[in-house]
């Protein structure tokens, strides 16, 4: 601005700039000091670079080297802005059970007890997001709660019912889903849907139990710590 003031007003530079006027008559008026940020500008955006261009203003003060411990986050927030970088924001969280309130309900015959004596007999499921830099992927697991190991799994770019039934047919090629299982989800409309209960019809022809037919859908959590 002070090369060019000659040849063009300052109001319409300052708009271009993204400066204040006031700010450049000040400057002006101490005499043109020389920029003396340059050494925390490089310091912040090394540790923006060296953390894969993921840390915000309050990370990349945490991580300054020594000689820097006395910048602000503000300071630093204000140095990230001059020099065109942003940390990452993590994508607002979305809502993965979905009731379906035409669902006809289903007794709870886990009855918050998710203990078992034996594997293979009663399993716990959901359906999960998964972030990938080409958009949400979606994971159904069905969990055995003797073990507590991930005996079946699915993964589909899209939330739709044939997971949750194709993570049950996961565990049961593997042998973890036993005759009379139970399987308890939360109040998700995939998990609701037909598809698991006519999985279960169909891969228990003789005799599948009316218990394990009815879990085969959905019975309320009343917390998200309670499948754990």
């Amino acid at each position: 601005m002070l090369a060019e003031k000659a040849e063009y007003p300052i109001t319409p530079m300052a708009r271009i700039l993204c400066v204040s006027r006031s700010g450049f008559y000040s400057w002006l008026s101490n005499g043109c000091p020389e920029d003396d940020r340059s050494a925390e500008r490089e310091a912040v955006g090394r540790v923006w670079l060296e953390s894969d261009r993921r840390f915000g203003a309050r990370f990349a003060e945490c991580f300054l080297p020594a000689e820097f411990s006395g910048l602000t986050p503000y300071r630093v927030r204000r140095l990230m802005r001059g020099l065109g970088i942003r940390g990452c924001t993590p994508n607002r969280r979305k809502r993965a059970a979905i009731p379906d309130p035409k669902a006809e309900p289903r007794p709870d015959l886990v009855r918050r007890d998710f203990t078992s004596p034996v594997p293979t007999c009663k399993l716990v499921g959901g359906i999960a997001y998964l972030r990938t830099g080409e958009g949400r992927l979606h994971l159904a697991t069905a969990i055995d709660l003797n073990t507590r190991m991930v005996v079946g799994w699915s993964l589909s770019g899209r939330m739709t019912a044939d997971i949750a039934a194709a993570a049950l047919e996961s565990a049961k090629s593997r042998g973890y889903v036993a005759g009379n299982a139970i399987f308890h989800t939360d109040r998700g409309a995939q998990h609701a849907s037909r598809l698991p209960a006519e999985w279960a019809r169909g891969s228990f022809p003789c005799g599948f139990p009316a218990a394990a037919r009815e879990a085969a859908a959905t019975t309320p959590s009343p917390s998200r710590s309670s499948p754990r």
